[in-house]
């Protein structure tokens, strides 16, 4: 091994470095360059140090801001009074040799890169913050990690780096970079898509971002409609194949979670295919990118979405990094590299001069003003990842502070002792990085968690391209892990702009969301996003939370018309509000007002022939009853009571078995009237004894008896039938005993086919005293409509079963009122002269002869 002639010092390469002295000093490996060249090796000379390229301006910032950090902090009174700060700031140009060589330098003074070995102790850092690539982090938090020497990052990071057993010393001002997969599953869960496609680099963070992803939008029931990975080394087939798939399939929503390099070649054929009807949807480690090196790829990105950390705000470092020159930091070895790039110009010297002149490159002269550069150059108002570095250096200050502070014998160490602020050990400070807890300059709260991470805030950005070709990203919303659910993710719809064929959120799904009162079937062999509709069954509804399962409503309730929730049945029965019951109801009072005109026309001629013949007081008793008939339908109609329900059926079946026994009474008191009238009969004994009148008592008393009998047994009660009718309750009398209902309708039937035989039998009987035949075909029509009834009344349900009932009712009860009434009344009022003695008995002298 070649060693120099200072025995501690190993011989190094180039460094690029800008340091300022103090007490203290912070340590910051930034990448302020993109890219580096490798020199050719020949092993025949010292080999040439790898040579930075692509100056980045807006990585140049995290430099700045970490000088301003320290200018600030040595301005205050609260933190480190009289001690001062100073700086050792390196460019990694975003490669691993360049990252470990600064930390070398670093740790072991200046260019004298010494690993474990430092010869000039005042050169060591207190701490570093940085790197910014993951591929450097990981080293340097390796090597650090043994002497559990802080190391405090700024930049997107692996989830890796929150292992503390393989990363003690490791802390990060940003969040894990896991936690922004949670942010895009929630973003892709609130516009619906459930159908993504999902593009990832071939490492470690592509394949453990992807897991996750999937993991959360299946949470949130999405599926993933392909998952195609980019090789690290850029493969021209692969491109093609993946950018296919894309095209041919149905997601809109492409979610790419790969490093910038990785991207470029990919976003570069896509634009070149004019792929544009997709929207994409960035990780931070791109979305806030915008130095493509093809601008037509912003024409594809229009439109699409992206997380990026939360913009914070920095008092002061806007005026900061407008009043940067290089005349008044002749030190910073990367201001000049900055102004040429910035200007497009370069510095005189003995290089750049025949260059310049050549090439037609203007000369840098200094007056150029840097507030002047274009704001998508050098952004001097949103603070990203510059804020975060900001943070990195205030938590590494106040950890010192909180050091310089400890009180001895309440220190956190053994016996309650505190570290010396200026003889420590890298352990001791750790402790209070990781304690660390304040307000920024900004208001907000820093804090690490026990992986030594910050809780995720992110913004989402919209890309959006303008008609003269800029473009820029606006935040249409946020994400923030710290608050409750549901209020975490806000978004701002109306700023979003979508690319030329959308003109609102597109959809992204495998199957359209099936219409209200359809369930998701799952199609077999398919993921779970992609379904056939099918509706509900009668009485479900959709459930509210499974796209794929109905729910049956409860009984009391009923699914609405679009079938999306369950709504109060109706509660229906026979009113009289209803046209049907006021119809019924009127109808009865009619008839029954009818009969009673019957029953007082009676009275007043009830010693004319006509009302005497057949039995006057059975007539009598006859339209009493028929008019009960006609009003005990009322009992049927408004709103079911205990009583009512109780009473109806019973007083109905009295009344109606009163009326045929008396009908039945009147026909056998027509055969014997006329078998009396024989020589010898011995019927004038029935007539004398008053027969009928025990016929309709003992007939009516059968009735009482079962009528009895079945409300002590199981009378009647109302209740709700909630299976009656489709989407309603019908509120009903339930009759308790069927056998008994049905007794009392048969015993009805029995003596009206009873009455309708002997009535039958006795129609040819001469006229004037014989009402055989209207009582025939009285008991004619009697009979239709019990025969019809009972068809009827099974085929019916609810309130129009009540309404049969009603009708059957009024129908039998005016039928007898009309074929037994309505002659005698006809002779009564139009027929007077055929309504006196003299005419019957001439008639019947006719008839007899």
């Amino acid at each position: 091994m070649r060693i120099s002639q200072q025995g501690c010092i190993l011989q190094s390469g180039d460094v690029r470095g800008y340091s300022k002295d103090a007490e203290l000093l912070l340590g910051g490996i930034f990448a302020i360059h993109m890219d580096v060249e490798y020199p050719e090796v020949k092993y025949q000379d010292l080999p040439e140090t790898i040579r930075c390229r692509r100056f980045h301006i807006r990585y140049y910032r995290f430099h700045l801001a970490m000088i301003f950090a320290i200018k600030e902090i040595n301005k205050s009174p609260h933190i480190l009074p009289n001690v001062s700060i100073g700086f050792i700031i390196y460019d990694s140009c975003y490669n691993e040799v360049r990252s470990l060589l600064g930390l070398m330098w670093l740790l072991s003074g200046r260019q004298e890169t010494v690993p474990n070995y430092n010869c000039y102790k005042q050169a060591m850092p207190e701490a570093i913050a940085g790197d910014t690539p993951s591929k450097s982090s990981m080293p340097i938090a390796r090597i650090l990690g043994l002497y559990r020497y802080p190391q405090v990052r700024h930049w997107k990071t692996s989830t890796l780096l929150s292992d503390k057993t393989q990363f003690p010393s490791f802390l990060r001002t940003i969040s894990n970079g896991n936690f922004e997969v949670t942010a895009l599953a929630r973003l892709v869960a609130y516009f619906n898509w459930t159908w993504v496609g999902v593009i990832i680099s071939d490492n470690d963070l592509g394949r453990e971002g992807s897991q996750l992803f999937i993991k959360e939008i299946e949470k949130y029931g999405g599926c993933v409609a392909f998952l195609e990975i980019l090789p690290v080394h850029n493969s021209q087939e692969e491109v093609f194949r993946i950018l296919e798939v894309v095209n041919k399939s149905t997601a809109t929503a492409i979610v790419v979670y790969t490093t910038m390099e990785n991207l470029i070649p990919l976003m570069e054929e896509a634009s070149s295919r004019n792929l544009t009807d997709k929207i994409w949807l960035g990780s931070a480690r791109w979305s806030i990118e915008s130095d493509f090196p093809r601008k037509d790829i912003l024409k594809t990105f229009n439109g699409s979405l992206g997380v990026a950390h939360r913009r914070g705000q920095i008092p002061g470092l806007k005026e900061f990094l407008q009043s940067i020159h290089p005349s008044t930091s002749p030190e910073d070895v990367f201001i000049k590299m900055f102004w040429e790039t910035a200007f497009g110009c370069k510095w005189l010297d003995d290089k750049t001069r025949g260059n310049a002149s050549k090439n037609g490159i203007p000369l840098c002269t200094g007056d150029e003003r840097v507030d002047s550069i274009d704001n998508s150059v050098y952004d001097v108002y949103n603070f990203r990842y510059t804020y975060k570095v900001s943070n990195a250096v205030y938590a590494l200050a106040h950890a010192l502070n909180d050091m310089y502070l400890c009180v001895p014998g309440q220190g956190p160490f053994k016996n309650g002792s505190c570290a010396n602020i200026h003889n420590y050990q890298p352990w001791q400070l750790l402790h209070y990085v990781k304690k660390v807890h304040f307000k920024n300059t900004a208001g907000e709260e820093i804090f690490f968690d026990e992986n030594g991470d910050v809780p995720l805030s992110v913004d989402i950005l919209n890309w959006q391209l303008y008609p003269n070709g800029s473009s820029r990203y606006v935040q249409v919303g946020t994400y923030d892990s710290r608050s409750p659910k549901g209020k975490d993710l806000i978004v701002d719809e109306g700023r979003i702009q979508w690319n030329g064929r959308h003109s609102q959120a597109p959809a992204s799904v495998c199957s359209a969301r099936c219409p209200t009162g359809h369930r998701a079937a799952t199609r077999k062999g398919h993921p779970i996003c992609c379904f056939d509709c099918i509706p509900c069954s009668e009485g479900e509804i959709l459930s509210p939370t499974e796209i794929n399962q109905c729910i049956k409503c409860p009984d009391d309730q009923w699914p609405n018309s679009i079938r999306d929730q369950c709504i109060a049945k109706v509660i229906e029965y026979l009113s009289y509000e209803e046209f049907l019951g006021g119809c019924l109801a009127a109808i009865s009072i009619l008839f029954s007002i009818l009969t009673a005109c019957i029953f007082g026309l009676f009275l007043k001629n009830c010693n004319t022939p006509i009302v005497k013949a057949n039995n006057r007081e059975l007539s009598y008793l006859l339209l009493v009853s028929l008019m009960l008939c006609f009003l005990c339908s009322l009992l049927f109609i408004g709103h079911p009571l205990k009583i009512t329900c109780m009473l109806r059926q019973v007083i109905f079946g009295i009344i109606f078995s009163i009326c045929l026994s008396s009908i039945l009474a009147k026909t056998i008191t027509v055969v014997m009237a006329f078998s009396a009238t024989k020589p010898n009969s011995k019927v004038r004994m029935l007539v004398e004894f008053k027969l009928p009148v025990y016929i309709v008592l003992a007939c009516s008393l059968v009735q009482v008896v079962l009528c009895i009998s079945w409300i002590a047994d199981s009378s009647p009660f109302p209740e709700f039938n909630m299976a009656a009718e489709i989407g309603k309750i019908v509120l009903e009398c339930n009759e308790g005993s069927t056998i008994f209902f049905s007794c009392v309708l048969g015993y009805m039937g029995f003596l009206a086919c009873v009455s309708l035989l002997v009535a039958f039998l006795a129609r040819n009987l001469p006229d004037s005293f014989n009402e055989a035949k209207f009582i025939t075909f009285s008991m004619l029509v009697f009979a239709s409509v019990w025969v019809t009834f009972i068809p009827a009344y099974l085929s019916t349900r609810g309130k129009y079963m009540v309404a049969v009932e009603v009708f059957a009712i009024l129908s039998s009860s005016s039928g007898l009122l009309i074929c037994i009434f309505f002659p005698k009344c006809y002779i009564i009022l139009l027929k007077p002269e055929m309504n006196t003695r003299k005419y019957i008995t001439g008639k019947n002298k006719k008839t007899l002869k």
